[in-house]
């Protein structure tokens, strides 16, 4: 089963512990894992379902293309990582 990862300045706003959850592409795993910790959702996820513009999540190491749909390709064997977004200057 795909792995999701919160890194630890996620994990100091809400609790979301890495967990195996069973998922074909970004948004099954995610679904799968919110529906055990709803806190997190509205952390990561809008009110319409699109990673929020301060977060990004990686699929193997890889950025995510679909930010609306969460359509990105999911193995069983991948890590799913969802971190903060940084920027300024």
């Amino acid at each position: 089963m795909p792995r999701v990862v919160f890194t630890q300045n996620i994990q100091r706003h809400v609790g979301c512990k890495p967990c195996d959850v069973d998922g074909a592409n970004v948004r099954d795993v995610l679904d799968a894992y919110f529906r055990a910790n709803e806190s997190a959702r509205g952390y990561v996820l809008d009110e319409h379902g699109e990673v929020r513009r301060h977060m990004i999540v990686f699929v193997d190491g890889r950025a995510i293309v679909d930010r609306q749909k969460l359509s990105d390709t999911v193995k069983p064997t991948s890590e799913i990582y969802v971190m903060q977004a940084l920027s300024g200057g």
